[in-house]
């Protein structure tokens, strides 16, 4: 009789034990969808023709520069162009630098939908450029 309630205490425990496990991933989900830190779920996901990877820093003046022009692009251009910005003063900026090799700030680098490097320029980058390489891609 003991054995058999000390089995159905231990069975009762990692019950409790496995509620409050999937109650607790129900509400970081939840508080997750909250912030917007998760997608929409959609039966299609949207992938951009281009990816628009601007390096730089928020302190490089040519760099500010190339900020409304990102802001501009990626809502003319939303759902057909990813705009990516990496400020290569931070710790996670300092490895895109040098996973793109990059010489100077800012450095535009674009890829085509399948993540591949098809144009690359350095320096400021004037929005009429920035639009006629994104429609090499075939962006409307």
């Amino acid at each position: 009789m003991f054995l058999r309630l000390k089995r159905i205490s231990s069975l009762a425990l990692l019950m409790v034990f496995i509620l409050i496990l999937l109650s607790a991933n129900y509400h970081c989900a939840l508080a997750q969808e909250k912030d917007g830190k998760t997608a929409p779920k959609t039966e299609k996901s949207i992938m951009p023709l281009v990816t628009f990877v601007e390096i730089g820093s928020v302190n490089c003046i040519p760099c500010r520069a190339m900020q409304p022009i990102m802001k501009e692009v990626e809502e003319e251009y939303k759902g057909q162009v990813k705009i990516v910005f990496h400020d290569v003063w931070t710790p996670k900026g300092k490895m895109d630098a040098a996973k793109y090799n990059i010489r100077v700030i800012p450095t535009q680098v674009f890829l085509d939908k399948n993540g591949k490097e098809y144009f690359r320029h350095e320096g400021y980058f004037p929005k009429e450029g920035v639009v006629q390489v994104i429609k090499m891609q075939g962006v409307k």
